[in-house]
């Protein structure tokens, strides 16, 4: 029996420094601003503060004509709702049921884009995730994001379901740390079960997944990137 091939991806430090560098940008710089000068100053200032930073981030790109992720998107859409209506209302409570109730929301476009040849789960991957160009093109990718799509769907009901217990029992500080620490822990274990489905559903169909080091082996039945070297391909 011959080899199967081998998709070398790069190490995990690298994977998680660049998932930690999406959400820093998108959740955690804007949540911490508002903390800081809702202390500081009031609510208002809190918002405005979140929702510039989001702004920045975005405006920043555009100008350096690069790409804009597709999550920084939808958090600075999102938050641009949630600020408005925090100012109107002055209500904390309002402001932070809005995010509770998103994850609803992005559970329910999990499931909506299931028939889709890409599905919505595979475009927020790519703002944390680094796959080779061997990879991120082939079938078995896309049939793993709908398969794992609904576990995905499953852990933003969860988080919604605990965020709203914890914002209707606690202050904001306390919500805001043990609703932060506990939905990352989950994302974190599902973010583990992932990477295990995907390695045992590539070796079912004759591919290993390796992480850390190494250059990516070109799968079969894809064209040969520009960059690869003349040669290249399947061991």
């Amino acid at each position: 029996m011959h080899d199967p091939t081998t998709v070398q991806l790069d190490g995990l430090r690298t994977h998680l420094l660049h998932a930690g560098k999406k959400l820093l940008e998108t959740t955690l710089a804007p949540l911490g601003l508002f903390y800081l000068l809702l202390q500081l100053t009031d609510l208002t200032g809190g918002l405005l503060a979140a929702l510039g930073w989001a702004v920045a981030a975005v405006v920043c790109r555009l100008v350096l004509r690069a790409p804009v992720p597709a999550v920084l998107l939808l958090t600075t859409s999102l938050l641009v709702v949630r600020t408005v209506v925090g100012v109107v209302s002055q209500s904390t409570f309002l402001y932070f049921l809005q995010p509770s109730l998103q994850n609803f929301l992005i559970a329910g476009v999990l499931l909506a884009t299931l028939p889709f040849e890409r599905t919505f789960l595979a475009r927020l991957a790519d703002d944390f995730c680094v796959f080779p160009p061997a990879l991120a093109g082939h079938a078995v990718l896309r049939r793993f994001f709908r398969r794992v799509s609904l576990l995905w769907a499953a852990v933003f009901t969860a988080n919604g379901v605990a965020a709203l217990w914890m914002l209707a029992q606690h202050t904001v500080g306390q919500f805001l740390l043990v609703s932060t620490v506990g939905s990352y822990g989950l994302v974190a274990a599902a973010a583990l079960v992932s990477l295990l489905w995907l390695r045992r559903e590539l070796r079912g169909h004759g591919i290993r997944l390796r992480i850390g080091g190494g250059a990516s082996t070109l799968l079969p039945g894809l064209p040969r990137p520009a960059w690869a070297p003349p040669g290249a391909g399947v061991r």
